[in-house]
């Protein structure tokens, strides 16, 4: 008889009542691949993103999207050493590259899955794997934050920039962050040395006036758009942007021409190795994932119009998925 699970399927591109609950058939496992029950997942940018249609030539349907993973080896392929049924792990499943999260099970290539942190929740290491591993990607692989350098980190309150704050002050970094003012004392909270509120101007004179007119060494880019076209003003000579976000139309960079600037953009490849380097940060007690909604997975339609609307809901950090729980609106952990 087939084994079956709960998932959460896109059937169509477009609003989040595109979404069924279903049941599905538990994957098989190939020689280097592990099956993990799932016990929570995330919901990102990129899951609503891909639900509206932004790259359906990539996505066929009806699939299963989703790209975080927390909980439990329940069966191993017959070439796997790395892990034992019961571990707990946690990962990002390829993106693009088939079924993901947002389901009851996952089946993974071995070579992108972590051991858990043993010092947080499964809630909140699903929140961690893709913010986190692209954080690192961002301000450690290609910007190379060295110690005693200044990061300016936009959205501080947002689901990546509460993980930017703290990987750049553990990594030795200043940190300035763009955050609404209500927000300020929760962005300090996180490591921030100075909050800039984008509603009081462009942010410019204000990194100017915090770096005494030097600018930041580098700037973290997580909103796009004007954000990013305005990012050359705030660097000092010879500063890295670095950005996560889509370019939908060209941009005028001559600013950055001026300034020696080298430019970043950044989509985020899964390997262990991001995940154990976090992991580390986790259990020295320098990063905390910040879970700021946590749904049920039956309202998966709910959790991405909390997202795409966060700041209707004054939403900090990740909105997270109870695959089997339910519904808990929780306050951001600082």
């Amino acid at each position: 008889m087939t084994e079956t699970m709960r998932a959460v399927v896109l059937t169509g591109f477009g609003d989040a009542d595109v979404f069924e609950l279903r049941d599905v058939t538990v994957p098989d496992v190939g020689p280097r691949q592990v099956r993990v029950r799932v016990h929570a997942t995330a919901v990102n940018p990129l899951d609503y993103q891909i639900r509206r249609g932004d790259y359906a030539d990539q996505v066929p349907l009806p699939s299963i999207i989703g790209h975080d993973v927390s909980g439990v080896v329940e069966a191993v392929g017959s070439h796997v050493t790395e892990f034992a049924v019961g571990d707990e792990v946690w990962y990002t499943p390829q993106i693009f590259g088939g079924p993901g999260s947002y389901a009851e099970r996952h089946v993974a290539d071995v070579e992108i899955v972590a051991r858990k942190p043993g010092n947080i929740t499964h809630l909140e290491a699903a929140s961690l794997t893709l913010v986190g591993g692209t954080v690192w990607e961002a301000l450690v692989t290609r910007a190379g934050v060295t110690v005693g350098e200044t990061v300016l980190v936009h959205g501080g309150a947002g689901g990546v920039g509460t993980i930017a704050i703290q990987v750049a002050k553990a990594m030795g970094a200043r940190v300035i962050t763009t955050a609404r003012a209500e927000n300020h004392d929760f962005v300090r909270a996180l490591g921030a040395d100075a909050a800039i509120d984008p509603a009081a101007g462009d942010g410019v004179d204000a990194v100017a006036e915090i770096t005494d007119g030097r600018g930041a060494d580098v700037v973290f880019d997580t909103i796009g758009g004007d954000t990013l076209s305005r990012s050359p003003l705030m660097l000092a000579d010879g500063g890295r942007v670095v950005s996560i976000v889509d370019i939908a139309e060209p941009q005028n960079l001559i600013e950055a021409w001026g300034r020696n600037a080298a430019y970043h953009f950044v989509f985020t490849r899964q390997n262990r190795n991001k995940l154990d380097a976090l992991t580390a940060l986790v259990e020295r007690g320098l990063l905390r994932p910040v879970v700021g909604a946590t749904l049920p997975l039956a309202r998966m339609s709910d959790a991405h119009e909390l997202l795409e609307n966060r700041r209707s809901f004054a939403l900090r950090g990740k909105v997270a998925i109870d695959v089997a729980g339910e519904t808990t609106l929780l306050p951001a952990r600082v």
